[in-house]
């Protein structure tokens, strides 16, 4: 049933496209039907000359659904699925791949270092929502274009731009929201300048999440809460007419983030997060030149903090424990955009990121307070090193577009374990590499239509997060592992599309090959504090297969319907049985209206149940035996502009319904009620 609901639109949209013939729409929304994406091939490509399956969550959507997080913003594109291990967490499955198998960036930076974790992660919830222009996923390419990691797909979150003015002026801007329930208190004020040479933007967020409430069965999910302050900087300089200095700084902070499924299902008296800490600063040169071989230069020097505090203790427990892991990276990229010829550009060249890793580990007698410590989840001090070099050819020949490209990535992993553990690594250097390469050629039918083919290859190399773990981790207990090859990925996939004045739409295809992926493989009776014990290895080959559709319809000037809808097969060929986490068929159906300066949605996501699981989903407690059952919400919303006052609100899942999205570790928010506002002074 959800799979003919989510498809039937697309089946009948050829037959609608012919019988129909479309007029002009003037519209203020036209961006919607026009928009442009920067992530798939390096370049501004509008919809139709982009050979690669993707989303955009533009300034608008941002503003008008008041998305709680940034991944959240995510629920109900196309081919993304987003779980939530906990309410501060937040992990987006891309083509079926999440946790380390996606890239994550940051305003053309790396968010992703060398202890991201395999499987569901909390990283990209430490973003700010308020501090976003948009978001850009490409699925199902990115290895070329942006190195490691980009096995499913790649998301990028661009942060907001000051702009220049003739006219200096300053300006700020206060947010505020509030939902139903305490379930959240949200405030943000901005402050801006901008000149013919000069543009700033600061900004301070702070926000407090009370324990959520579940559908009408689940109640109160405590403890769920937490609390998070943000801020951010950006100053831009024009240098000359050619040249732009651009300096940013942002850090956020979480406090006291339960895992609540440890609380609810493992008998932990409390496990939090506490404090959660991500810093970005970077300094970026754009200049152009006349020269058509240095066309444009950019310049990237960047320097990233993530710090990650663990606390947790049993009930019944003598004992407490305090994990502290802090990553710095420093970043250093150099990209050259040429033009070789009327319809040949490229974009050429080289990226060093280098991390350093700092864990520690502490068990607290609760009666003495004596303090015993231990070896971190990591091997304390180390490092790895991350070198590529990359071409990217973009050539247009009449109705062809073709998109090619090679990168060659080097790695060199130091570790130095020399814990007194059994399961210690010794002084080990590992230097995995990989050449990747993409194609793809895309051919115009005509001025609205377009069909594209690609072929990319992606890979991920091992990090110290494979190699050097060392404890719990969600339900196991892992160990190190040594000798691990990068996982490799084979994407191939065939698309349509179509934007006229009223309509646009795409669909794709795709067919993805997985070896030797990184799984932990249990040891055989070995157990560590009650919890099997656990090691990685290059054991499974698998794929991935699914379809996923896209439609928005111009009804008229003021009424837009979209629709959504993705499906993804995988299979572990090595065990025979299915892959992993793999999200259920999804989707999600919005009409909207606009009349003046106000505008109406009602909005349905869904997912089917998902009882196809391998062994570790049946192992997993967010998972078990069971697997999910299948959901649908419907949300509405509404907003209006008054002067300088923007008002936004929204009456969620209107039915209470209780729903969990596959491999979560806590339900989803109940019937709630919102109100979010913006006021520019």
């Amino acid at each position: 049933m959800y799979k003919i609901f989510g498809f039937a639109p697309f089946l009948l949209f050829p037959v609608l496209i012919t019988a129909q013939k479309l007029a002009v729409v003037e519209t203020d929304s036209a961006h919607r039907l026009q928009e442009v994406i920067v992530t798939a091939t390096k370049q501004p490509a509008r919809f139709l000359q982009t050979p690669y399956s993707y989303n955009k969550i533009g300034a608008e959507q941002i503003s008008d659904f008041q998305f709680r997080t940034t991944p959240e913003a995510l629920s109900g594109a196309a081919g993304v699925f987003v779980q939530k291990t906990n309410h501060g967490g937040g992990s987006p499955f891309v083509r079926g791949l999440t946790g380390n198998q996606n890239l994550l960036m940051i305003d053309g930076i790396r968010l992703n270092n060398s202890t991201y974790r395999y499987g569901p992660n909390q990283y990209f919830n430490t973003v700010d929502i308020y501090n976003l222009q948009s978001i850009e996923v490409v699925r199902g390419t990115g290895s070329v274009q942006y190195g490691s990691d980009a096995m499913g797909g790649v998301i990028q979150v661009f942060t907001k731009d000051p702009q220049f003015a003739d006219k200096a002026e300053w300006g700020a801007t206060i947010y505020g929201k509030a939902v139903s329930a305490a379930i959240e208190y949200s405030g943000r004020a901005e402050v801006g300048y901008q000149s013919k040479k000069i543009a700033f933007q600061g900004g301070y967020t702070a926000r407090n999440f009370g324990d959520l409430p579940g559908g009408s069965a689940t109640g109160v999910q405590a403890p769920s809460g937490y609390n998070e302050q943000s801020y951010d900087l950006k100053l831009k300089l024009a240098l000359n007419s050619s040249t732009l200095l651009t300096m940013t700084h942002q850090q956020l902070v979480q406090r006291d983030v339960p895992l609540y499924h440890k609380v609810k299902l493992e008998n932990f008296k409390y496990s939090v997060f506490d404090p959660q800490v991500r810093t970005l600063s970077y300094l970026r040169l754009d200049k152009t030149t006349s020269i058509p071989l240095l066309s444009r230069i950019t310049v990237i020097a960047s320097a990233q903090q993530n710090r990650e505090e663990r606390k947790y203790m049993k009930n019944g427990a003598t004992n407490k424990f305090e994990e502290k892991d802090k990553i710095n990276t420093l970043g250093l990229t150099a990209d050259i955009y040429s033009v070789l010829s009327k319809h040949w550009t490229a974009n050429s060249g080289v990226e060093y990121y280098h991390d350093k890793v700092y864990s520690s580990k502490e068990q607290i007698t609760i009666g003495s307070g004596a303090v015993l410590a231990q070896r971190g989840l990591y091997p304390d001090q180390a490092s790895t090193g991350n070198f590529s070099v990359y071409s990217l050819h973009h050539l247009s020949l009449n109705r062809f577009q073709i998109e090619a490209g090679l990168r060659y990535n080097k790695f060199a992993i130091r570790i130095e374990d020399t814990s007194g553990s059994v399961y210690k690594l010794g002084k080990v250097t590992v230097r995995p590499e990989s050449l990747v390469a993409n194609f793809s050629l895309m051919y115009n039918l005509n001025t609205n239509q377009s069909v594209y083919a690609s072929f990319s290859t992606g890979y991920r190399a091992p990090n110290i997060d494979d190699m050097g773990t060392l404890g719990l981790v969600d339900f196991r207990y892992e160990v190190p592992a040594y000798g691990l090859r990068p996982e490799k990925s084979y994407n191939t996939e065939i698309g349509y599309r179509y934007s006229g004045n009223r309509w646009k739409a795409s669909v794709s295809i795709f067919n993805m090959q997985l070896t030797d992926l990184i799984t932990r493989v249990q040891v055989p009776g070995q157990q560590v504090g009650g919890y099997n014990v656990y090691v990685k290895e290059n054991s499974q080959e698998s794929y991935l297969r699914g379809a996923e559709t896209e439609l928005q319809y111009k009804v008229s000037t003021r009424l837009l319907v979209e629709t959504s809808a993705s499906y993804a097969y995988g299979q572990n060929t090595s065990k025979n049985e299915p892959l992993r986490r793999v999200p259920p068929f999804n989707g999600r159906t919005a009409l909207t209206y606009k009349t003046g300066k106000f505008r109406y949605t009602i909005e349905n996501t869904y997912a089917a149940a998902q009882h196809r699981l391998a062994q570790g989903d049946i192992d997993d407690n967010r998972i078990g035996a069971a697997g999910t059952a299948g959901w649908y919400l419907l949300n509405l919303y509404a907003g209006g502009q008054f002067g300088p006052l923007s008002v936004r609100t929204g009456f969620m899942n209107v039915f209470n319904a209780d729903y969990r999205t596959h491999g979560s570790g806590i339900n989803g928010a109940g019937r709630n009620l919102f109100v979010g506002f913006s006021i520019k002074i």
